[in-house]
């Protein structure tokens, strides 16, 4: 009985190797695109969307050919950022409401934390700004990347409204569609308040009229949303 069928010890060395190298490649990558993130939210910070290419590298300390390896363009960095952003706070949101049980209350806390951010330190209010001046534009460039980029927080609602329906709390007319009309009037009104000149007191109003418009428009009435915290 022979050994022929069995790969050489060299090549199983070769391939393990490659392996690592695939492996060391994805983690520069991932280190590279994350440190241009970073430097992009410190520069939003502090100039807006107002930075150029060369300042970005320079404050991220990667070369320009580093750059250009993963993006494009800065409008493609800057669409990443927002993807980024969304997908982080997508996570964040469902940790936060890991222990609330009734889904009409994960539902709300998520449609009002959107809002959260903008009563943030300077850092939350300029990514705020950032992303409410910057998302039209990418919009026309890249309609459909940027719906996938936010995709999460819709995904995140049709979940709760459809928890909600097999629940008897809710009675929307298609969730699908009306869970997208609901993330495009959330969005709205961040939008609307990031630049607002508001106080704490009227965005906690604001915060309490989004879900009651949004639980009526669901099909929800009061009376299903007793255990909800106010």
């Amino acid at each position: 009985m022979t050994n022929a069928g069995a790969p050489s010890e060299s090549w199983v060395e070769r391939a393990v190797e490659r392996s690592a190298a695939v492996q060391r490649s994805r983690l520069r990558i991932a280190q590279h695109v994350g440190q241009m993130l970073d430097a992009a939210r410190r520069l939003i910070a502090t100039k807006g969307d107002q930075f150029t290419t060369q300042e970005l590298v320079a404050e991220a300390g990667v070369a320009l050919q580093t750059f250009y390896r993963y993006f494009a363009s800065k409008d493609e960095l800057l669409l990443a950022l927002i993807g980024d952003a969304m997908t982080e706070a997508c996570e964040r949101w469902t940790q936060a409401a890991s222990g609330r049980t009734d889904p009409l209350d994960r539902l709300r806390f998520y449609i009002t934390s959107t809002l959260e951010r903008l009563d943030g330190d300077r850092q939350d209010s300029a990514l705020a700004k950032f992303v409410v001046s910057t998302r039209w534009r990418l919009h026309r460039q890249f309609p459909n990347e940027l719906a996938e980029a936010e995709k999460p927080f819709i995904d995140l609602l049709r979940t709760e409204v459809e928890r909600a329906i097999g629940m008897g709390l809710l009675n929307p007319s298609d969730p699908e569609w009306d869970s997208w009309f609901l993330g495009e009037l959330v969005r709205s009104v961040y939008h609307f308040y990031a630049f607002a000149d508001d106080s704490r007191d009227e965005l906690k109003l604001v915060k309490e009229n989004l879900w009651n418009f949004c639980l009526t428009a669901l099909g929800g009435t009061p009376q299903f949303a007793k255990g909800v915290e106010q």
